[in-house]
């Protein structure tokens, strides 16, 4: 049986193939868990034009500022710096080789990095998987969207 390690109230926790799949939805489990890429332009946080952070699917680790998101147009979200720890990982996968993101806290697969960015500050695109994401309205507590969401439904 395969294990991750992720966070669990500050201290590290080892999640079993089994548990990553209760704790998310298919496609998060397909793009964070098993380096998956959702289909470009379908992404639900695509076209957040709201003010928050970008919180890690799996752990919710913060990990980008909506201050660095732009419209790239390549049909996933990207971002020109990250606000959270990430990793970065060389990937030599689908015949290229490319620069893996990675969640530093769940090890969580988020998306690419690529430096063909040069109307951004940095001349970085974090091309990033919505699914691998979770939007935090700023002013809204994470405590308080969880507890609303578990009323909700």
């Amino acid at each position: 049986m395969k294990h991750y390690v992720a966070m669990k109230r500050g201290k590290k926790s080892r999640l079993s193939d089994s548990e990553w799949k209760k704790k998310l939805t298919p496609e998060q489990y397909r793009v964070l868990r098993q380096r998956g890429t959702e289909p470009p332009f379908t992404g639900k946080l695509l076209n957040n034009k709201e003010n928050g952070m970008y919180i890690c699917a799996g752990c919710g680790s913060p990990l980008f500022s909506s201050a660095a998101k732009f419209d790239s147009g390549t049909g996933w979200p990207s971002f020109f710096e990250a606000k959270g720890k990430i990793e970065l990982k060389e990937d030599f996968g689908h015949g290229m080789r490319r620069t893996e993101i990675i969640c530093k806290k769940c090890g969580g697969h988020l998306g690419h990095l690529f430096d063909d960015a040069s109307q951004t500050p940095t001349g970085a695109r974090y091309c990033i998987n919505s699914a691998a994401l979770e939007f935090k309205k700023k002013g809204i507590p994470t405590q308080g969207r969880i507890l609303f969401r578990h009323l909700k439904g």
